[in-house]
């Protein structure tokens, strides 16, 4: 995605950028399946008694154990398959039951009037999930321009209906090890995030 790039110099609070991280990471994991560097940096991560620091903590034994290749064969067999894969996700999918849905031309229209747009390169539609995690990094970390309330206003229309369900599906899944991992910390993460932006904008 193509973006207005922030030229505020206040800095971004220190929740704000562990946030952007968690959706940095996520988006991440959900494009493309972790080469071997950066299963060995999950493989590091360090967890707490939290149930955010405990999916961090899964999260680092799922890669210990793991490799690329398995990596690459259960993101496959999720997100691409033979024909399909096993998950689709995506918001319109989730929402209405069909591909590139009224969800997706919202979306659109939102992002336009932001001055996000697609990059030419990208073959997926800007309602995957990916997509509109990497969109919220931008947000959380600032780096991506935009309005007060821009930040809410995506959460709640465009992922907040949805997310959530599939982070389940994923973490429910029996095809695969590291993955229903991810799904665990996505789930637990957009649990925190559902219940942050409940709190009213002071």
């Amino acid at each position: 995605m193509h973006a207005p790039e922030s030229g505020r110099a206040a800095a971004v609070d220190e929740v704000d950028l562990a946030r952007a991280a968690e959706y940095s990471l996520l988006a991440t994991l959900l494009m493309r399946s972790p080469d071997a560097g950066m299963l060995g940096r999950l493989a590091a991560l360090r967890g707490d008694g939290s149930p955010l620091g405990l999916a961090h903590a899964s999260l680092a034994k799922a890669a210990a154990r793991t490799d690329a290749d398995i990596t690459a064969r259960e993101h496959f067999a999720l997100f691409v398959g033979l024909g399909r894969g096993e998950l689709m996700p995506y918001a319109s999918h989730y929402l209405t039951g069909f591909l590139h849905g009224r969800p997706l031309a919202n979306l659109r229209q939102t992002l336009g009037r932001l001055g996000i747009e697609r990059a030419e390169t990208e073959a997926e539609p800007e309602d995957h999930a990916a997509i509109l995690l990497e969109i919220m990094a931008g947000l959380a970390s600032a780096e991506i321009a935009a309005p007060p309330g821009t930040e809410r206003e995506i959460f709640d229309d465009y992922l907040a209906p949805w997310i959530a369900s599939f982070f389940s599906d994923l973490e429910k899944s029996a095809s695969v090890d590291f993955y229903a991992v991810v799904g665990t910390l996505g789930r637990t993460f957009m649990e925190i995030e559902i219940q942050g932006f409940l709190i009213p904008d002071l």
